[in-house]
């Protein structure tokens, strides 16, 4: 049974993998602004190399403490991996509060399920999993947003007691009770 973990070097070899897969579909390209592309950039190196992927588990269970250096415009944020044993799944990041970029277009959650697990529940599990942890980190209500076109995200977003509140520049806002 697949359940939410705090990054951990265990599952190093199925992490990797999933991190292929994401590049082979275009993310962690230089254009690529999101969290996941950011992480492809930065950590790739470090996949392969036993010893040193602790430093990625470190640095990424860091980013959810305030005092940790982090890009200007960048929050703290939780991030979990959804695994189903050794078996890296997906990733949820929780973003502890919002800026007024994140209230326009980022949300409080954001989620990516590697492409060989998709199309198996696995996002609106984690999602559902996901949602109490938001709420012990203050957040009542979270924002979640998705492209308009995004139909896949937008029936794990409603799954989810997400209600729409609008469409904004191309991407759905929804409120998801915690």
């Amino acid at each position: 049974m697949a359940e939410l973990i705090a990054p951990h070097p265990r599952v190093r070899g199925s992490y990797a993998a999933a991190m292929a897969e994401f590049a082979a579909e275009g993310r962690g390209t230089e254009g690529d602004m999101t969290v996941l592309g950011r992480e492809i950039r930065r950590y790739r190196e470090l996949w392969a190399q036993a010893d040193r992927f602790p430093e990625l588990t470190r640095d990424l269970l860091a980013e959810a403490k305030e005092t940790t250096p982090r890009l200007e415009g960048w929050v703290p944020a939780t991030t979990l991996w959804w695994v189903e044993g050794d078996e890296f799944l997906a990733r949820i990041a929780i973003r502890h509060r919002l800026t007024s970029l994140l209230l326009a277009a980022g949300g409080h959650i954001g989620y990516d399920v590697r492409p060989s697990a998709r199309r198996r529940g696995h996002a609106t599990a984690m999602l559902r999993a996901a949602l109490p942890v938001a709420r012990g980190l203050g957040i009542e209500s979270a924002l979640l947003t998705c492209d308009v076109d995004n139909v896949g995200s937008r029936k794990v977003i409603e799954a989810c007691g997400g209600v729409l509140e609008e469409e904004r520049d191309g991407r759905l806002r929804f409120w998801v009770p915690t």
